[in-house]
């Protein structure tokens, strides 16, 4: 027998790896803050020593000679072996060991019979290259020795379910070879309060600059099993240094449809029961910013002192408020991956949406559905088929490494779909609530993981594309090649990629898809349709007021978008919907003009002074405030669109600076959209009130030469190489340049025609923003024209 604090990693041979970590922090991390529960733990040895008093090895060996972990016999062979774990007994001296521990940890918390965690904790679990995580079974809240006593001989067969099996068989471990060690630990009075993972880095895309927080209510077994859609929170780490900011960049409430307690009959043959959240509890947020930072500070520490990624499991005690690490182990998928090539996914095609949720695995994959309802149907399960089903766990991954795809009801990022689909590459959507009620068998679906946060289910099959980037060997370039990004999800996808900042952030997509609400119906609800109210007080639910809901929402999505790429710059556009954009948000009808051409009407910088929309316009401000100042990402820059008159650029400027957005303040650069004429024939004055300018290729070219690119009849005109249009950017260019001021473009052109790249790098562009999937062709183009 072992006690906790005595352990180091140094020991997993003797006491495997969740126990070893668990010593390990015990030792290192106490006196960095990170608080452990403590227990103790059974050796290998003892393990052994319980096969060979029982004649079990031959009998194993026995039973596991020639089976095919996939095959038709597993769940026999499993049962069987089970079945002589349930027959065998403990020798005496390690019956006694378990129970003298026991007393002494009882004592240690000053009580007869502490209320204490069993865990499993394998020779070959928790490795940096293989994670066997839920592979043996884990039991809470078991109190007296005779208990104790039969929650770790369940643990000891644990190591035989078929799960289990079929895992070893698959990552080629020998099964006599892993031995088994006990943990019983302390239970954190999480059943009163809350529970969940982190991961220290983004656990789908792989960029390691953030924590990636889920908590639900009750114990932690209901966030891993993928039980309930947890809260989601994500945090900018190398901030986290500095205690004046809240870098926390993602909030998402999730629906926390029950928690998992003790049982309410002290003689259940049960010791934990799930029961139903209340409406309260699933609204509210599980934990404050407090508590989100000092884990993701935890996070940091952790992964310091692996100096690897890890995976970590925490529980907040509902009693005394106090966090606690139960569980840490390295992070497995990401961390293996390749950083060479960059395989992305796009679909050739959409259709209709019949059920959405998480995104996991950013790929695409169609197939027929096939719903199974238990693990006890999973024999029935056809290779290549839709897994639909409520939700999975260690039982089902013989079926999941069949599938084309899995789709659950419930679970979020760090459930066991979650985690096991990105080990075996299979994409999942998890969390729809409702996929087993409307996908039914043999439906052909596509499931699309590359489109955000949100995965789709699209119904029949639909074309997509799959595409290898190679991202070694690509050229340096003395002309900066950016991104344009709207979706923050987007911009976690290509982090990979080298570029060198975002040259266009839209906030359109976070108004539009997001916040969903036009921000006036926001500020006046008492002014929109009786069901528009209603849509907006359920969207900004749990919220301190409307106000609140979209200065929130809009930092954490141009958050995420400057973490991606900080410390290089990141330029925000202001937002540029035109009038009948912005009637078509919830409640926009009784705020917006019905104008015959909105492209030329009431837009862009025109809107933020206007007294019918500035309170409007300080929520944009006091957001782009809030990541400047409050999170710290001082590299996003904000730029006017469709600012008509330098004079205009004054009351606007004159704006921004009552709202905390002082130009010059706190290295504060504003940027001017070019994309109209008079930008650039007056040039020196805009020079006078902006840092920089960005080329808007499509509106300039469409108010230079008099031409609405969406009229068919007249496509064949609208061309950005037109003379016309490169003088106005050599120009601009020119006088920029001789001013000290910044000029880059936004927009496919250079991507679209290799010459117009060509002419931008020979007029001394200083960067060129398109869309991602583009950046490395134009990385190419630009290169081969700086040599020439």
């Amino acid at each position: 027998m072992r006690w906790l604090e005595t352990l180091s990693s140094e020991d997993t041979d003797a006491v495997g790896g969740k126990n070893s970590s668990l010593g390990e922090m015990i030792q290192n991390l106490d006196r960095a803050g990170v608080r452990v529960p403590g227990g103790f733990a059974t050796t290998s040895e003892a393990y052994r020593a319980f096969l060979s008093a029982n004649g079990l090895d031959d009998r194993i060996r026995e039973l596991l000679d020639g089976l095919d972990a996939n095959g038709d016999e597993l769940a026999r062979v499993g049962a069987a072996i089970r079945d002589e774990f349930a027959k065998a007994e403990f020798p005496d001296d390690t019956a006694d060991a378990i129970r003298e521990a026991y007393a002494e940890l009882s004592r240690r918390y000053d009580t007869d019979d502490v209320d204490v965690a069993v865990r499993s904790s394998a020779t070959a679990e928790d490795l940096p290259d293989a994670s066997f995580a839920g592979q043996q079974d884990t039991y809470l809240n078991i109190t007296g020795v005779d208990d104790l006593l039969r929650a770790c001989k369940d643990c000891y067969a644990s190591v035989f379910t078929d799960r289990a099996i079929s895992y070893r068989t698959e990552q080629g471990y020998d099964h006599l070879e892993l031995a088994l060690s006990v943990g019983v630990q302390k239970m954190v009075r999480s059943d009163s309060g809350s529970a969940g993972v982190m991961f220290t880095l983004d656990s789908d895309t792989g960029f390691p600059d953030t924590i990636v927080i889920n908590a639900a209510w009750g114990l932690g077994e209901n966030v891993v099993g993928g039980e309930v859609t947890p809260d989601q929170y994500t945090v900018y780490k190398p901030f986290l240094e500095n205690e004046s900011l809240v870098p926390i960049i993602e909030k998402t409430v999730g629906a926390k449809e029950k928690k998992l307690v003790y049982a309410s009959d002290p003689d259940s043959a049960e010791p934990t029961e799930n029961v139903d959240t209340t409406a309260e509890e699933r609204a509210a947020v599980v934990l404050g910013d407090d508590e989100i930072l000092q884990l993701a500070r935890w996070g940091v520490t952790i992964e310091k002192h692996y100096d690897r990624p890890m995976d970590v499991e925490w529980a907040r005690d509902g009693r005394s408020g106090e966090l606690f690490v139960v569980q840490a182990r390295p992070e497995t998928v990401q961390s293996n991956a390749g950083a060479g090539t960059l395989q992305t996914y796009s679909l050739d095609e959409t259709g209709e949406v019949v059920v959405q949720g998480l995104a996991i695995g950013q790929a695409v994959a169609a197939g027929q559905v096939q719903r199974i309802g238990s693990a006890d149907d999973i024999d029935q399960f056809e290779e290549g088929r839709v897994l639909v089903t409520e939700m999975t766990d260690p039982d089902w991954v013989p079926i999941m490494r069949k599938a084309a795809a899995i789709v659950t009801d419930r679970g979020g990022r760090t459930s066991h779909a979650a985690i096991v689909s990105r080990e075996l590459g299979v994409p999942a959507i998890v969390g729809t609530q409702d996929a087993t009620s409307v996908l039914d068998d043999g439906r052909e679906v596509t499931i699309s993981c590359v489109e955000g946060d949100e995965g789709y289910v699209y119904d029949g099959i639909l074309s997509y594309s799959v595409e290898d980037l190679d991202l070694d060997n690509v050229p340096e370039t003395r002309t900066r090649v950016m991104m344009n990004i709207g979706n923050p999800a987007a911009a976690m996808q290509w982090w990979r990629l080298p570029a060198h900042g975002i040259g266009l952030a839209r906030v359109e997509y976070l108004v539009n898809n997001v916040i969903q609400a036009h921000p006036l119906a926001l500020l006046h609800p008492d002014q929109v349709s009786d069901d528009d109210r209603a849509r907006i007080e359920e969207l900004t639910a749990g919220h301190a007021s409307n106000e609140e809901y979209f200065v929130d929402q809009m930092a954490r999505g141009i958050g995420v978008i400057a973490a991606s790429q900080y410390p290089e710059p990141v330029v925000v556009r202001l937002s540029d919907f035109k009038t009948n954009e912005y009637a078509g948000l919830i409640g926009g009808t009784v705020f917006e003009p019905d104008e015959e051409n909105p492209m030329l009407g009431w837009r862009g910088a025109s809107r933020y002074y206007s007294d019918d929309y500035a309170e409007a316009f300080a929520l944009e401000c006091r957001a782009l405030s809030r990541v400047r100042v409050d999170m710290g990402f001082t590299n996003v820059i904000v730029m006017v669109p469709f600012c008509r008159t330098p004079e205009e650029a004054d009351r606007v400027l004159e704006v921004m600076a009552s709202h905390g957005l002082e130009r010059g303040r706190d290295e504060l650069q504003v940027y001017v959209m070019a994309e109209i004429p008079s930008n650039i024939l007056q040039a020196d004055e805009f020079c006078d009130r902006f840092d920089g300018f960005s080329i808007g290729s499509n509106d300039l070219t469409q108010l230079t030469l008099g031409i609405g690119r969406d009229d068919d009849r007249l496509t064949h005109l609208f061309d950005e190489r037109n003379p016309a249009v490169k003088k106005m950017i050599s120009m601009l260019i020119e006088t920029a340049h001789a001013r000290d001021r910044y000029v880059g473009i936004c927009g496919q052109g250079p991507s679209d025609h290799p010459e117009l790249a060509e002419f931008l790098v020979e007029q001394g562009i200083d960067s060129i923003s398109l869309n991602p999937d583009s950046v490395l062709t134009v990385i190419e183009r630009v290169a081969e024209a700086e040599k020439r």
